[in-house]
């Protein structure tokens, strides 16, 4: 079997597409390369997903973090600290039964027990708690005199948030965010490793990896190719969100451009 004929029965494998069974005996390096590869479409679904729809919800929270109001102040506190301060893995652990429970309670909830969803409501919750920090920090680093600045020229309420606070809030925030959005890519490989099921052998790249560690009784092959695929996959984002900050600070000489640093989390 060539490589070529390898791509096409394996290559969309984790979608359910191509071979039925996963292979068994006579793995090569193109089997390796083809069925982490494929897996790694769950993990770009899953953070793109959550990364998109938990920048809105992280922004909202913040804001709630930074009311006057003390309702909102709270629920917003409470919001980052159970999901700051528990880890990931345990929440893809207790969410899969929480969805499980539900799912006998209402047919409505059945979806939820499925990675696809379930796991993305997850992800999604826990990249905001993150991010909202973020952003309630780059809030309240907000220059006074910007402030003092658009109050000087009249501006209050959405139009002040809209043209001072909400851009600067961006700038000052998005290298953080940055690393942020590549620890997220890194936690989907939690996913199939938790709680969810993978079900008919549809997993992301690190449950084929080690389909084919404990296929080969060789570690050393999958899991570099691993670790190979999740640094392009880093280097996309990186280009990606320097982009964004060239835009968002472009009214900046270019020497006092921030350029974005990769920090990774060591314990999170």
């Amino acid at each position: 079997m060539s490589c070529w004929d390898i791509i096409a029965d394996y290559g969309l494998r984790s979608l359910g597409i191509g071979e039925r069974l996963l292979p068994r005996d006579n793995f090569t390096l193109c089997h390796h390369f083809t069925l982490i590869g494929s897996g790694l479409l769950w993990n770009i679904y899953f953070g793109t997903l959550a990364l998109i729809s938990g920048f809105f919800l992280a922004v909202a929270v913040a804001l709630g973090k930074a009311s006057r109001n003390i309702v909102l102040r709270k629920l917003a506190g409470w919001f980052v600290l159970v999901f700051r301060g528990s880890p990931l893995f345990i929440q893809f652990f207790f969410a899969y039964f929480l969805f499980l429970s539900l799912k006998g309670v209402h047919p409505v909830f059945s979806p939820f027990t499925s990675a696809w969803l379930g796991a993305l409501v997850v992800l999604f919750l826990n990249t905001a708690a993150y991010s909202a920090e973020i952003f309630y920090g780059a809030l309240r680093s907000i220059p006074r005199g910007d402030l003092e600045a658009a109050d000087a020229y009249g501006m209050s309420g959405w139009p002040r948030f809209r043209r001072i606070t909400y851009p600067t809030m961006l700038r000052l925030a998005w290298p953080a965010y940055t690393n942020e959005a590549i620890f997220l890519f890194h936690a989907t490989t939690l996913v199939f490793f938790s709680g969810f099921p993978a079900w008919q052998q549809k997993g992301d790249s690190l449950y084929y990896a080690s389909y084919l560690a404990d296929k080969t009784f060789n570690p050393f092959i999958p899991y570099p190719v691993l670790a190979g695929y999740f640094i392009l996959l880093t280097l996309v984002i990186i280009a990606i969100f320097g982009a964004i900050n060239t835009r968002l600070n472009r009214h900046l000489p270019r020497p006092m451009r921030p350029r974005l640093r990769f920090r990774p989390n060591l314990i999170r």
